[in-house]
């Protein structure tokens, strides 16, 4: 089966080769550790979460490199207006994004680099622009000149006069180019500075990337992923200056997520409508946040909205319910001897669904699709769950896959809580208790209550049996 990525770069899906195989170089860029981070962040975060779970399921070794820009001009405004220090402000949200991470359950990358631990890189890439005459010292700042870079503009596939016609930039007289954007800045009275070949100062945004980039994965790489906002100019400067310095193509496949609005609108601090993952993870389960995230192709625009965000979370329930009834019935249910043909109807339904699943997934991640094959299994095997005697290693095989399946995705609850589900059968023993004594308004009461918590019993020649609705 083909492995097809999207490549923003040329607007087209690509087959997916990695450099040196099996050894896949991943980065992905990381919050700008001021504030919470919010949900279009998270979509970035969850999708590309789930792309590196892919490979790895696929038997890829994946190294991923997602960063910390720990020092940035929002950075030094938001510390003098809470007056504390850059690095105090870096240390407490970064923790605070690695506890929201891990809610929404986005694995820990395998380096998590910070900005402000890469001087010594940063340096040595800006040297390495001056000697090729792709960067130019003005008032104390360095500042890269994209006229002399003749690829400025292929991600964004604009011509640099169409990108100076379009650019919001403020003018800047220490500039050759409005697009010209500076690489190292000049120090500046109570900011953070470092030394440097042409005084102190600190780097400018787009070449931490680079250098974080190319200090953990070399110089080139396989995938630079990120949200669509970052492909001008942030991605088109990184290709700028890592190319410049290094004569290398930088990246071979860029990914961008779509973007995420706020009941059809542009999440913007202006319209007061940015939602930050941590508010919104004590209002609604995290796994139903991150299914949501999931619920549309990583490059489609998503939508969050109550409605919306209710389907998302009526649509995991089912998926969990199934999970729930299918461990359920492997406990519970008789074994069966021999396949019928509904069995072997089911047997050739689960290994389509497998191919489906496989298919969709290799097809530019198509978390979507994907997830309809589940929602296929469960339509038709809840059914058979209710049998009060079921083939044991059929529903064990779909369990099995289902294990597959959330190792990348990561959506469901797959193992049983043995106290939650302890209760239940000690209600149920109550009530059959009940029964005996002839105490039908106490059995009675407990079916309400069970069922009050989704919990439908039934009464079949083999004894009771549970499941969720």
């Amino acid at each position: 089966m083909e492995f097809k990525v999207y490549n923003t770069l040329t607007r087209k899906k690509e087959s997916f080769k990695p450099l040196q195989p099996p050894r896949v170089t991943f980065y992905v860029c990381g919050p700008t550790v001021y504030d919470y981070v919010h949900i279009g962040n998270a979509r970035v975060f969850v999708v590309f979460d789930v792309v590196r779970r892919y490979l790895e399921h696929c038997g890829y070794e994946v190294v991923y490199v997602q960063n910390f820009t720990d020092i940035e001009d929002k950075m030094i405004k938001r510390a003098e207006e809470t007056g504390t220090t850059v690095e105090e402000l870096a240390d407490r949200f970064i923790e605070e994004y690695l506890n929201d991470a891990s809610a929404l359950r986005v694995r820990e990358a395998t380096w998590h680099p910070r900005a402000t631990e890469h001087m010594k890189k940063i340096v040595e890439i800006i040297n390495g622009l001056m000697d090729a005459e792709l960067a130019y010292y003005s008032e104390g700042d360095v500042v890269f000149n994209t006229e002399n870079f003749a690829r400025y503009g292929a991600l964004s596939q604009q011509k640099i006069e169409e990108l100076q016609s379009g650019a919001r930039v403020e003018v800047d007289e220490s500039k050759n180019n409005p697009l010209d954007f500076v690489l190292w800045k000049k120090e500046k009275p109570g900011e953070p500075s470092w030394d440097s070949p042409w005084g102190r100062g600190r780097p400018g945004w787009h070449i931490e990337c680079s250098a974080m980039a190319m200090q953990y994965l070399g110089e080139t790489i396989d995938i630079h992923a990120g949200g669509p906002d970052l492909i001008f100019p942030h991605h088109e400067n990184e290709i700028a200056q890592s190319e410049g310095c290094t004569g290398k193509p930088f990246v071979r496949y860029w990914m961008h997520s779509g973007y995420l609005n706020i009941n059809a609108e542009k999440m913007s601090k202006s319209l007061g409508n940015v939602l930050t993952v941590r508010e919104l993870i004590q209002k609604f389960n995290p796994l139903d946040l991150r299914f949501f995230l999931l619920s549309a192709h990583y490059r489609n625009p998503l939508n969050f909205s109550e409605p919306q965000m209710n389907h998302a979370i009526n649509g995991r329930k089912r998926l969990q319910n199934f999970v729930e009834n299918l461990n359920s019935a492997l406990k519970q249910a008789r074994k069966k001897e021999g396949r019928g043909e509904e069995e072997e109807k089911l047997q050739k339904l689960l290994e389509r669904e497998k191919q489906h699943f496989s298919e969709a997934m290799h097809d530019d991640f198509n978390t979507a699709e994907a997830m309809g094959s589940l929602f296929n299994l469960a339509k038709e095997f809840n059914n058979y769950l209710n049998q009060p005697e079921i083939h044991y290693s059929l529903l064990q095989s779909v369990r099995e896959f289902l294990l597959e399946c959330n190792g990348v995705l990561d959506i469901l609850e797959m193992e049983e809580d043995d106290t939650v589900e302890e209760e239940i059968e000690q209600a149920i023993r109550q009530r059959e208790e009940a029964r005996k004594q002839k105490d039908f308004a106490t059995a009675d009461r407990i079916r309400d209550e069970l069922k009050e918590k989704g919990i439908i019993l039934e009464d079949t020649p083999y004894g009771v049996r549970w499941k969720r609705t």
